[in-house]
């Protein structure tokens, strides 16, 4: 399961990254809770998401492009500076008591900017970070392992803090949880990437991308998957909040405990991932894992129970992670070496970029059909698309067969 920890450059990564999410996910606990907590209102929720999110539809395409140029590893030590400074600026505004809802929604587009960047580059920088490349898809795992561990910790931690001391400690935590990851990097020996010699042409560059994940059919069919779950599922979790305070009647600690259930089952789909001797099961792996989702989260909608509504954020962990992980093993693997940086972002378009855009649509359909109705439709939406992906990818198996050689036909029937 650890066997990429066996380079030295994804150790310090990894180990710079397992404190540095904690105090993500601590901040990004309290900027939900303390938004709804102060305004009341769904609609604003729902909009921090977007504007932390948002800008990776637009500018992941771009990023990649960067990206892909430039050194990696100097781009990364960069990009964390910039978060650490966006966290030390939330930090100061809420240490002096500042609940302006316009200057943190100002600081939450200012994160989702940073974010589309450094997203792109931490999963490109993982081919330049594991010393043997077959080691990939298990550094893919660890880090995903690593990202659902914080989503434990972090929120519950966040529960503890909001509880017994304020949000502000949250958000110091979190300013000063970059200091160890930029120390990992600045630590990390890797041999300076290349720079291109061609000038840089974002349109070019974007038509050459498109025309790339279209040509791999199966990867453009899984990508258009993840972008309707991203779209119409996965932001069943900006409704948390509504779950946890008004369904059932709870505080701060409660809303943990739905998010911290989440990243049990999250963590639990990872650490099988890590465990794969292969990675070329993923499109199986990704049918299931949607299935489980869409009925989990179905189940959650209508259920009265605090347990049952848990274990169901725990099942839908699993689906969820198991989901988008599946989809990121299979283009970290089979994407051409030079389009590798574009097909990511391309991912992190389907993906980041879809869900800010979900969760306005969902915070304006909850105003009008109720919560657990909408999450409900959210749920069929999702068992809805993967009979969709199976129909088409039945479809264009039976098309390959009949173009090809009678004999191959045959075998393969």
């Amino acid at each position: 399961m650890f066997k990429a920890l066996k380079s030295k450059n994804f150790k310090l990564f990894f180990y710079g990254q397992s404190v540095s999410v904690i105090g993500t996910w601590l901040q990004k606990t309290a900027v939900s809770w303390m938004v709804y907590s102060v305004t009341g209102s769904v609609f604003l929720l729902g909009l921090t998401t977007f504007l932390s999110m948002i800008p990776s539809l637009f500018l992941s395409p771009l990023a990649g492009s960067i990206i892909g140029r430039y050194d990696r590893h100097k781009a990364m030590i960069l990009l964390q500076s910039l978060a650490m400074l966006q966290a030390g600026a939330l930090a100061l505004l809420i240490y002096l008591k500042i609940y302006n809802i316009n200057f943190i929604l100002a600081l939450s587009l200012f994160q989702g900017i940073i974010n589309s960047f450094d997203m792109t580059c931490r999963q490109t920088m993982m081919i330049d970070i594991v010393d043997n490349k077959e080691d990939l898809s298990n550094a893919v795992a660890l880090n995903s392992t690593l990202n659902n561990f914080a989503r434990i910790a972090g929120p519950a931690l966040a529960g503890i803090i909001l509880h017994q001391y304020g949000e502000d400690v949250c958000f110091m935590g979190n300013f000063l949880s970059y200091i160890p990851v930029l120390i990992s990097l600045l630590m990390m020996k890797i041999t300076p990437h290349i720079k291109a010699t061609d000038k840089f042409k974002m349109l070019d560059d974007f038509i050459e991308g498109f025309d790339y994940v279209k040509k791999e059919a199966e990867m453009a069919k899984m990508l258009l998957m993840l972008m309707c779950s991203s779209l119409f599922v996965i932001s069943f979790n900006t409704l948390m909040p509504v779950f946890a305070k008004d369904i059932f009647s709870g505080n701060a600690q409660t809303f943990s405990w739905f998010e911290s259930a989440a990243g049990i089952g999250s963590i639990l789909s990872a650490i099988y991932l890590a465990n794969l001797k292969r990675s070329d099961n993923m499109g199986k792996i990704m049918i299931a894992a949607s299935l489980l989702l869409g009925f989990s989260i179905i189940i959650l909608a209508y259920s009265n129970s605090l347990t049952v509504a848990l274990i169901c954020m725990a099942l839908s962990g699993v689906g969820m992670m198991a989901q988008t992980s599946s989809i990121n093993i299979y283009i970290q693997t089979q994407s051409a070496v030079n389009m590798r940086s574009r097909s990511i972002s391309y991912y992190l378009m389907a993906y980041q970029g879809m869900i800010p855009v979900g969760s306005l649509i969902i915070g304006y359909v909850s105003h009008i059909i109720g919560t657990r109705n909408t999450v409900a439709i959210q749920g069929i939406i999702c068992i809805i698309s993967v009979i969709v992906y199976v129909y088409y990818k039945r479809q264009s198996t039976s098309e390959d067969l009949e173009t090809c050689p009678v004999e191959y036909r045959n075998s393969k029937i």
